[in-house]
């Protein structure tokens, strides 16, 4: 449920400051900030921040219209809920007989050296990600969402050899991915058998992520275009899957610069020595 009022408020900063473009990425680049110092500050497991940063960035690229908000955010806020019962259900099954052992969550303990990194390194991919979509509005491209999205999952990177592995994992398994979405785009999907095409590739997606995350990038970009491009499917499959490869390279390149300096050893030091002078 927590995580319901943060896609609603995330969705709804997004979309609300759709009115401006420039204004957009700014309110792009604030809200990463506190969504990576939330998550960072209480350790949410991955994939932490980024389903937050994804419903925000498509809320950014949606065509804005007053009219359309209020619809927008109660389609979203229907989703939620159902996922909410779902898990609902699901709790009562699974607990559903005498449950020994749970404890209350300890609450998180961190010192001020450790808060002045976790908002320096949450400013350092706010920036990147804002800027990324600075750069996806400058070069005129249609709906990029994918700019930012991808340089957020790069820059996700725990340190500099991961987000190396990500940048190259990113690009070669979206390759591979786009060919797998151009078939699945060029089906004549209906309405049915475009939600059995979601189910299938999610739990493809949930069983290999967890294994091996460039083989599950092939699939999650087909599944995530599905999500994103429900209502653009008139588009030539040729057109939509070159439009959002280029996305994802800019993104990805962008996301391994930002990862490259918020990993770089005098990144480190800078922050070793602001810690020290927290400390005297």
């Amino acid at each position: 449920m927590m995580c319901t009022f943060g896609f609603l408020a995330c969705f709804t900063l997004a979309i609300v400051a759709g009115i401006n473009p420039y204004l957009s990425a700014i309110v792009l680049a604030l809200t990463v900030v506190f969504v990576e110092i939330i998550c960072r500050y209480y350790s949410i497991s991955p994939p932490g921040s980024f389903f937050f940063i994804f419903i925000a960035t498509i809320g950014s690229t949606l065509p804005f219209d007053v009219a359309l908000i209020p619809v927008r955010i109660g389609l979203l806020a229907l989703g939620c809920m159902l996922s909410c019962l779902v898990a609902f259900i699901y709790t009562l099954i699974v607990f559903s007989g005498p449950v020994l052992g749970l404890t209350q969550p300890a609450k998180p303990s961190r010192s001020k050296q450790e808060l002045f990194l976790i908002m320096l390194e949450a400013s350092i991919v706010g920036f990147f990600v804002g800027a990324s979509y600075l750069l996806s509005l400058m070069l005129k491209l249609p709906n990029p969402y994918w700019v930012p999205v991808s340089c957020l999952a790069i820059m996700q990177g725990a340190n500099f050899r991961s987000v190396w592995h990500r940048n190259i994992h990113r690009i070669t398994g979206t390759v591979l991915g786009m060919g797998l979405a151009w078939m699945v785009f060029s089906l004549s999907l209906n309405v049915w058998t475009y939600a059995v095409s979601i189910v299938v590739l999610n739990f493809i997606v949930e069983s290999l992520v967890v294994r091996n995350y460039g083989l599950a990038v092939i699939f999650i970009t087909p599944m995530t275009m599905l999500f994103a491009e429900g209502g653009t499917i008139h588009i030539p499959p040729e057109t939509l899957v070159m439009t959002r490869l280029s996305d994802i390279v800019i993104g990805s390149v962008v996301g391994f610069i930002g990862g490259s300096i918020m990993h770089h050893p005098g990144m480190l030091s800078y922050a070793a020595r602001k810690m020290k002078a927290v400390q005297e």
